[in-house]
């Protein structure tokens, strides 16, 4: 076993468990703030006086949510090799202090209206900055500080806080946002404080000497094209014209060929530059390339489950069960726990294991069994019994578990020293994008499921309730998205889609109806199964390849120093440094 420089001895072993301690809190603050705001939406928008539904609006609810992942997504890979350039300690405890920084300015918003919400989406954008210097280097510096037969376990209790703080996000958010909305970035100053200091004074840089330069035509070519990606995917969900989507609208389809033509142009550049920022030569290692599918692959299928699962919840079930719609996002939240205890079982359990025993039996298994899950969720009926449900979400959170801890164990273990920064980037940024792309093809496919029944449906309801014909004509072929986003705002929906001065002109009963608990859950029961099989089935297919991806990564693998005493298949070359890959078992 090769042991890092600060691993060996008493005083080493003390701090390894430091360096988990500290990252574990870096990155479960991060992906907290990635969900919060998702139950606490309703209240923001309240708080600085804007209607997140009105088509003009739709800029700001669609941004808040998505430019902290896009940020990730683009600079995690850019900001890990600044790590492996310029010291991976000392951009971590840049990325703490950014990212306090910006989530204090996130909670003295003194505006209201649109200049608010821009305020917001300015400052996620920064704060999404600190995260992507945590989530870039965080794994890195485990590495560092672990030996090899240790590193599963640290890095799956790392990685697992990281998923598992997506849900957490969510009770919180709904415990703090009706309260005061502030509050929701407020937690994270004192946390970030705290985690700030303790970085600086105790996290230590693993000497190594680099001589490599920043690649810019590469960072500035992927950044803009994986951009030009996102905004096309997030747009592609949004009505244009008469279209219920916008898949072929010219933004759409300018930003998704610009976006794709820039990574081919970036795909070319990072061959011939001396010190490219995407390192390329790393996809030669096996198990760093299946991981790193796999990674692509699992994100794809459940990045887009958090939200169907929040708008089947809050938009049905929680009603159908005596849940205000104004409750629903706080319930919903808990109502998901099982899925978080699920993944902080199994993470660490198997992160130990694969130390033992390898990522490969682990990391397939996980994403066999996660396939599985999907296909019980699948055969649930739409009102299901809670009993059967939440099992079926601890069962998803323990197969999601199992996987993530060995595979991104396999993959840093896979990794030369000298490279673990870019490295853990590009596995970081396969995640982040690949939630970013899941949630347009869950979108797409649960738009595509409503429009086929919804209409018909909506118009018959609302109708022989006292609606008159025109209006309920209108309402029914208002575009799906707005339907999906005000069940998944806890917004009452019939009110949002006929309005308040139609509903004021029909009886008390008629209105009570409306808009109680049943009507609206009962008419979009069946067009909500038809889009949420579709999303489900998209689901198996991609935990499916994943599995198969994973498979391919070999035995038990761990990357061994040129020159030292252990067996070793024979060298690799990566770029000009030699690569000595070696499988166990």
């Amino acid at each position: 076993m090769v042991s890092s420089p600060v691993t060996q001895g008493a005083d080493g072993d003390r701090y390894k468990w430091i360096v988990l301690s500290n990252t574990t809190l870096g990155v479960l603050m991060a992906t907290i703030d990635l969900s919060i705001m998702l139950i606490a939406l309703p209240d923001i928008f309240r708080g600085i006086h804007i209607d997140p539904l009105q088509p003009s609006n739709s800029f700001y609810l669609l941004w808040l949510i998505l430019s902290f992942m896009v940020v990730t997504s683009v600079l995690v890979v850019s900001l890990g090799r600044l790590g492996d350039m310029y010291g991976r300690v000392r951009m971590y405890n840049l990325g703490f202090a950014v990212y306090t920084f910006f989530s204090l300015l996130l909670t003295i918003t003194w505006m209201s209206g649109t200049a608010a919400a821009m305020w917001l989406v300015v400052m996620r954008i920064f704060q999404g900055v600190g995260a992507a210097l945590l989530i870039a280097n965080s794994a890195a510096i485990i590495t560092d500080a672990f030996p090899e037969d240790q590193r599963g376990t640290a890095l799956g209790i790392n990685q697992v806080a990281g998923i598992s703080g997506s849900f957490i996000g969510l009770v919180l958010g709904g415990v703090l946002a009706p309260i005061q909305w502030r509050l929701i970035f407020l937690v994270s100053v004192p946390i970030g404080l705290f985690g700030t200091v303790w970085a600086y004074h105790k996290l230590r840089e693993v000497p190594r000497r680099s001589t490599a330069r920043l690649d810019w035509p590469g960072n500035i070519t992927f950044a803009l094209g994986l951009i030009g990606v996102m905004v096309g995917i997030t747009y592609g969900i949004q009505p244009h014209g008469s279209s219920t989507m916008g898949w072929t609208s010219p933004l759409v389809l300018g930003c998704l060929s610009g976006g794709v033509a820039l990574l081919v142009v970036f795909a070319f550049i990072e061959q011939r530059v001396p010190d490219p920022m995407f390192h390329l030569p790393l996809f030669r290692i096996r198990a760093f390339t299946a991981g790193s599918l796999s990674t692509l692959l699992a994100s794809i299928g459940r990045g887009g489950l958090m939200f169907m699962l929040i708008i089947w919840l809050q938009g049905i079930w929680l009603p159908l069960h005596g849940y205000s719609f104004a409750r629903t996002p706080l319930w919903a939240g808990i109502y998901m726990l099982p899925l978080t205890a699920g993944f902080l079982l199994a993470g660490p359990v198997s992160g130990f294991l694969s130390d033992r025993f390898g990522s490969r039996p682990f990391a397939t298994g996980g994403m066999l069994a996660a396939a599985a899950s999907f296909a019980l969720l699948e055969m649930l009926p739409v009102n299901f019994s809670y009993g059967v449900f939440g099992p079926i979400l601890l069962f998803n959170g323990l197969a999601m578990g199992a996987f993530a801890a060995p595979n991104r164990a396999g993959v840093m273990n896979s990794l030369p020293p000298q490279h673990r920064g870019v490295g853990a980037g590009m596995n970081s940024t396969f995640q982040n994008a690949a939630q970013v792309l899941s949630i347009g093809v869950f979108f797409t496919l649960m738009i595509v499921g409503l429009s086929a029944t919804l209409p018909h449906a909506l118009y018959q309801g609302l109708v022989s309730h006292g609606v008159p014909a025109p209006v309920a004509n209108r309402a029914a072929h208002l575009p799906p998205v707005s339907t999906l986003f005000a069940a998944f705002l806890g917004y009452s929906p019939v009110e949002h889609l006929v309005g308040a001065p139609v509903l004021a002109h029909l009886s008390r009963h008629q209105v009570a109806v409306l808009n109680g608990r049943r009507f609206f859950p009962s008419i979009i029961s069946k067009p909500f199964a038809n889009g949420l099989h579709a999303a489900f089935d998209f689901s198996i297919g991609a935990c499916l390849v994943a599995a198969g991806a994973s498979w391919l990564r070999g035995g038990k693998y761990r990357y061994v120093e040129a020159g030292t005493t252990e067996e070793a298949a024979p060298a690799e070359s990566v770029g000009a440094l030699p690569i000595t890959p070696a499988a166990e078992g």
